[in-house]
This record gives structure tokens, sequence and C-alpha cells, in this order.
């Protein structure tokens, strides 16, 4: 049925107007058709961490470590916790899934701006944590802008951003593939290159 994933989404409430989403999300996935940036690092020997709901969304292939956290300051806190004891080599990866579920979904443009302001104010704790040599990379799956129509995905153009110490700050341009993300990471930890996409490194 080409049927990808499916979504179990608990929530407590008694009516539509007080539903609230619990953190207990599961996801059913079925596993990737190829290798991901994962799976290449994993049998790379290197240590791989994954925050949040990264490991449903993998079907927990090549996902190391998971460790579970709702909410995007939980996710922030414990992200900031992990990232001092990720070996070299490794990578570590989180999900801050109330941007998408509490926010874009719901067209909050209000609640969304909000996270995004939290999220700023918070950044400078991670950045801080970047040893020389180390690489962060911000950016999102898909789109969901909160002003538009409807309820589900819009816009699949989506920001990325990288800051690594003594970077020159400039712009990679408009990539034509996501898989663009994981060639650059594959190539600044020097594992085997991805089967698809470039890296801007």
């Amino acid at each position: 049925m080409n049927i990808g994933r499916v979504i179990a989404r608990p929530f407590t409430g008694t009516d539509i107007s007080d539903f609230i989403r619990t953190g207990n999300r599961k996801d059913y996935t079925v596993l990737p058709p190829s290798p991901t940036l994962l799976d290449v690092i994993t049998k790379a020997g290197r240590e791989v961490v994954s925050i949040g709901k990264i490991g449903d969304i993998y079907a927990h292939s090549g996902t190391g470590r998971e460790v579970k956290a709702s909410g995007n300051a939980a996710l922030f806190d414990t992200t900031l916790v992990e990232m001092p004891k990720l070996g070299d080599g490794g990578l570590l990866m989180t999900n801050f899934v109330d941007f998408d579920m509490l926010y874009g979904h719901r067209r909050d443009a209000k609640g969304y701006g909000a996270a995004l302001e939290y999220f700023d104010r918070r950044l400078p704790e991670a950045m801080a944590l970047l040893g020389d040599g180390d690489l962060m990379i911000l950016a999102a799956d898909h789109g969901n802008d909160p002003t538009w129509r409807g309820t589900d995905h819009t816009r699949e153009c989506i920001p990325v951003l990288s800051f690594a110490r003594g970077m020159t700050p400039g712009s990679f341009g408009c990539r034509k593939t996501f898989a663009d993300i994981g060639q650059t990471i594959a190539k600044h930890l020097k594992v085997p290159a991805l089967a698809t996409g470039t890296s801007w490194e």
C-alpha cells in the first residue's frame, strides 16, 4: 500500500476543546530503502546519539544510543547534556518536534514565533560546547508554514545553517537535494560517501 510510516499519537482530554498530545508518541516506520548517514557512521564504528523521535523515524536503524525527551525545552536540555559526552567522529542528532507538532500543523504563528525566539536564545549554549573541528547543522525536514491554509506540510524549501569555529561566513547557495546535508556530514566526519548528495564543504 506504499505506507512508509504509521504514527500513534496518544492524547489526554475529553473532547476537541481540551485534547492535548502527550510525549508518548510512537512511530511505526519501514526500514529506509538504502543505508542512511546513520548506518554509514555506525558501520564505521563511530558513535551515534539520537535524541527525541529520531529512533522511530529511522526504524531504529543506525540510530545508536537513543535518548528520549519531550518538548523543545527538554530536548534542548538533553542535547546540552549529551554533547560533551560525544566522542570524536560521532554524530548527535536531535529532533525539535514542537515546531511541527504544536505550531506548524496547528497553524499557530505566534506560538511558532515564540518557539523560534526561545530556540535562538538558547542556541549560544550549544555553540559554546563545540570544540575545534566540530560542525553544527540546523535544518528542517520539511516545510510547515504556520500561516498557510490547512494542516498539512508546506513548502519543501527549507533553511539550512552550518556553524564551526573559524568558519568563514557566507552562503553555500540553494541546494538541489536534502541529501547534500548528509553528504556534507559524511565528508566532515571522513566516513564513506553516501550514494546521493553533494557536500558544500
